[in-house]
């Protein structure tokens, strides 16, 4: 009797879990659901005009796949080399389309098309260039070697 007890009170914090109900379940995943992104930002680009990188600003959610992804890359590998040498960057939660879609307006990252999304603001806090067409939308399929193909071509000096 214990021990049926015991299963049915862990088959429903499980459940719980599973039904994203829990404060700690908004927390899991790359984009922090709490955090304050103009704030964020405003630190960032703090930064940025003093050691002269560019900020990148990455639009996603936690709900989604390729925003996972994209983050991964972001954490091992050529592309996580890439971002920590030439980008300062700020992941901002747009939740379902629902949060800080004024601020990828603001930049003119057209979330519509797709997300993830970036937007490569220069230390001078000017936008250089965002993805207009979901251009990292699919990026589970980019792979390795287009994600870091991508960022190569928006690390070059020219565009900042």
């Amino acid at each position: 009797m214990k021990r049926r007890r015991l299963h049915q009170s862990f088959a429903a914090f499980a459940a719980l879990l599973l039904a994203g109900s829990s404060p700690a379940r908004a927390q899991q995943g790359p984009y922090d659901e709490m955090a304050d992104a103009r704030q964020q930002i405003q630190q960032a680009l703090a930064v940025s005009a003093r050691d002269l990188r560019p900020l990148l600003l990455v639009f996603g959610a936690n709900w989604c796949g390729d925003c996972k992804v994209l983050d991964m890359a972001f954490i091992e590998g050529r592309v996580a080399t890439l971002m920590n040498q030439r980008f300062r960057v700020v992941k901002i939660n747009v939740g379902r389309f629902d949060r800080n879609t004024d601020i990828a307006e603001r930049y003119g990252v057209p979330l519509k098309k797709g997300i993830p999304a970036v937007a490569l603001v220069s230390a001078a806090g000017q936008t250089v260039y965002t993805t207009q067409a979901g251009e990292l939308a699919d990026a589970r399929n980019m792979g390795e070697q287009g994600i870091h193909d991508f960022f190569a071509k928006l690390a070059a000096p020219a565009r900042y």
